[in-house]
């Protein structure tokens, strides 16, 4: 049995692979160019050769976009193909801002200068998926490397997705399932863009998976997992490491006074909960401490980023009732829009409904997880981005869930006491 699923797994994983075949280039954002050059500057590359690289991988794709959208155009689709105007225009714009920059002595960190110095300190401060991407570009070029980087992140999350399920002790087609539903979902799509993006969630589902070995009474292994997940957080961007600390911390605090009643939170945890809750208040400490020793960008510096455009304009001088007013707007907006499309809203209730009746111990870790993904959309209320890359962590939450509201339907196809749906080992603390 074990076998066949390990085998289900990677049948998934790689047709998963072959599906992205379709779409090799055109997945970069503006800010791939920056993870891409400092990539490549970790190879060796120059800052000639880095820019030129990088720009050639951007142009290319926004040229075969280009020329598959006016293949479908029911006006231009017979007129000759624009990929090659479109490719000498974009490498036109991006050689005149880096040129000028490079020639203004804009030479240091490891980012080609696309934007100011004081914009690309931000991505000097997030050195994880370059170091992930580096050898990818160097073996096997920068297109296919790009390509394959980003198949390896998002089927490893497929995968984490699985492994937090089995552990769970879901029966192998519900864990199979949320591995499907995180290629699928837009977590997928998201994963898949040369960004930081598919390794927040992986490392999220790795923090998660570590949660639910406590959980099942291993301490030492989620602890190790959760403290290194957390660590591995802080070199791909720290902010992240920093809420995701905040929230399992809140998470244990939670189950704790839930047991243990607000005079004695403590008694209420078991020893796995006591430990996960240490290491991620722990977290949190080093990772203030880690970015205010590297100085890294604080957050009024990331709140002046939001406000004047990328600093293309001057700072903002009351920031903060700024962020507040925008923060407001923001959230009307997105509520609107959810209850237009509620697609996002049904899944993510149907998700917290799915843990919390068949997993209700697990509930809590899982809501602080998807929490992360709200509290990064409100640290950039940018509704140009909206449903896409900065909110998508809440979308673990009907990974894991949905495929447990669905459990009673496939639990006739489990087999044996290891897939027996119900609350975790009552030794670990855990009551249905």
């Amino acid at each position: 049995m074990a076998g066949r699923a390990r085998f289900r797994v990677l049948l998934l994983a790689v047709v998963f692979a072959v599906l992205q075949l379709a779409n090799v280039t055109g997945r970069d954002s503006p800010d791939s160019k920056n993870y891409l050059s400092y990539a490549l500057s970790l190879g060796g590359a120059g800052k000639h050769e880095a820019a030129s690289l990088t720009i050639d991988y951007v142009c290319g794709g926004k040229a075969s976009l280009a020329r598959r959208a006016q293949s479908v155009d029911v006006l231009r689709f017979h007129a000759p193909s624009p990929a090659r105007r479109v490719f000498e225009e974009c490498r036109r714009e991006q050689w005149q801002g880096v040129t000028q920059r490079l020639r203004a002595g804009e030479t240091s960190g490891h980012t080609v200068p696309f934007m100011s110095a004081r914009f690309m300190r931000i991505f000097e401060a997030r050195p994880g998926y370059p170091a992930l991407l580096a050898p990818f570009v160097e073996v096997l070029g920068v297109k296919w490397g790009v390509w394959a980087s980003s198949v390896l992140v998002t089927a490893a999350g497929g995968v984490l997705a699985f492994l937090v399920l089995r552990t769970l002790r879901a029966p192998p087609v519900a864990a199979l399932a949320g591995q499907a539903l995180f290629y699928v979902l837009p977590c997928g799509t998201t994963a898949m863009r040369p960004m930081t993006e598919g390794l927040l969630l992986d490392l999220t589902l790795a923090a998660l998976w570590g949660c639910a070995l406590a959980l099942e009474g291993r301490a030492r292994a989620g602890t190790l997992l959760v403290g290194g997940s957390l660590a591995a957080l802080f070199a791909v961007k720290h902010s992240q490491a920093l809420f995701l600390g905040l929230c399992l911390a809140g998470a244990c605090a939670v189950l704790g006074v839930r047991r243990g009643g607000l005079r004695r939170p403590l008694r209420g945890l078991t020893p796995p909960l006591a430990a996960i809750g240490a290491v991620a208040a722990g977290a949190v400490v080093v990772t203030v401490l880690a970015a205010r020793a590297l100085r890294y960008p604080s957050g009024s510096e990331s709140v002046q980023d939001l406000l004047t455009g990328h600093f293309t304009v001057p700072d903002r001088s009351r920031p903060w009732p700024e962020l507040l007013h925008l923060e407001a707007n923001f959230w009307v907006e997105w509520l609107r829009r959810g209850l237009r499309e509620p697609f996002v809203l049904a899944a993510l209730a149907a998700g917290a409904w799915g843990v919390a009746r068949r997993r209700p111990a697990f509930a809590v870790p899982l809501v602080a997880a998807a929490l992360t993904g709200v509290l990064n959309q409100a640290a950039h209320p940018d509704i140009t981005i909206y449903g896409d890359r900065l909110i998508v962590l809440v979308w673990v939450l009907p990974v894991v869930g949905l495929p447990l509201l669905l459990e009673p339907a496939v639990r006739h196809r489990a087999r044996g006491p290891a897939t027996v749906p119900g609350p975790l080992r009552t030794d670990a603390g855990v009551t249905p």
